[in-house]
């Protein structure tokens, strides 16, 4: 029985980001979603100067190491980017600000004139050279590269829930890195308020892999890191080349709260570490009454959540300044549809309903 095939085009004008319609939500799982060509990839890292893995990989992919499969045609355009070379340089997470969040529309547009943070004026470069973001020429698929202290093996983290391409690369990971632990994290936050590198894509997320101390790199990490990508860049091919990719059903984590540590009225100073019942278990369920905290008197304090959730970024390094001791998520599974390139014509034949 021939697959029925579907035309949809999960970009608008007005937006980046993949917007799922009412009527997939009765779609059947063995029904083809046809998407257009992924003609350019970037892969980012230093986006955090710490974060050692994908500053690495990235140097290596710009001594012309990267691999694109001979059989392809049409092998997409690799776009290597170190994202943030003067926090790479001093081996800092960022000299003036966060670049991972300066992509929202609002600081992206914002003011030029008076003292700007380097990262806002580096921010604005790259989404000129790989967006503008929520463009039709923003570039097909960015991968960003991230390091985390938390234990949490690979994730996939992007701002969608039904972008098949992501979804499909996940999967793709998956079946290939059967060794790894693997999460596809869904952050829910609109396109206009997106606040990441990956975010100016067309499609996008960040490739976030731990347990690795920052200012450090872990050969093993570093492998793990090094062979997702490659993976992710063999799907492209595939996907380029005309394979149809079966629908099939993925779990999806999505970000419900943060939760800070406890504090002193007075001084903000945090008064309790995470509890060592939890400390290491990203992704295990937490309960209502389970250990959350252990304070520096040796006090145990409970999670007084309504529902059993799963945490993550469990005691990551870089979000103390934040005020976050741990974030948590509540599953859910996702149908994911079949999947296969637009062929030309069917692309002008697009262009023309248009």
């Amino acid at each position: 029985m021939r697959k029925k095939e579907i035309n949809f085009l999960l970009h608008r004008p007005s937006s980046s980001r993949p917007v799922c319609p009412p009527a997939l939500a009765q779609m059947e799982v063995d029904e083809v979603v046809r998407l257009p060509r992924l003609s350019r990839v970037a892969v980012c890292g230093g986006t955090h100067g710490n974060e050692l893995s994908g500053v690495y990989l990235v140097r290596e992919l710009l001594k012309g190491r990267k691999q694109v499969m001979e059989e392809e045609e049409r092998p997409p355009s690799v776009l290597t980017v170190l994202a943030n070379p003067r926090a790479v340089q001093q081996c800092r997470r960022y000299i003036d600000t966060d670049l991972n969040r300066c992509f929202t529309h609002a600081a992206l547009k914002g003011p030029s004139s008076g003292p700007v943070p380097y990262e806002t004026t580096r921010s604005r470069e790259l989404n000129a050279a790989l967006g503008p973001k929520g463009s039709p020429g923003a570039v097909e698929l960015v991968c960003d590269l991230h390091n985390t202290t938390a234990n949490m093996g690979l994730c996939l983290i992007a701002y969608s829930d039904c972008d098949w391409i992501c979804l499909h690369i996940f999967r793709h990971l998956q079946r290939k890195m059967p060794d790894v632990p693997m999460r596809y994290i869904h952050f829910d936050v609109s396109n206009k308020e997106s606040y990441s590198l990956d975010s100016v894509g067309k499609h996008g997320f960040a490739m976030e892999i731990g347990p690795q101390p920052h200012g450090v790199v872990r050969s093993d990490v570093y492998a793990a890191m090094k062979a997702g990508v490659q993976h992710m860049l063999d799907w492209v091919c595939f996907f380029n080349s005309g394979s149809t990719f079966e629908g099939e059903y993925v779990d999806v984590f999505t970000m419900i709260k943060h939760i800070d540590y406890p504090r002193d009225g007075e001084t903000r100073n945090i008064t309790a570490a995470i509890h060592p019942q939890l400390q290491d278990r990203d992704f295990c369920l937490l309960h209502p009454e389970d250990p959350l905290f252990q304070t520096f008197s040796g006090e145990t304090l409970r999670y007084k959540g309504s529902e059993a959730l799963y945490p993550f970024f469990i005691n990551e390094c870089a979000y103390y300044e934040k005020g976050i001791a741990l974030s948590l998520a509540r599953k859910r599974r996702v149908m994911v549809p079949a999947i296969r390139v637009q062929t030309e014509r069917e692309e002008e034949e697009e262009e023309e309903e248009e």
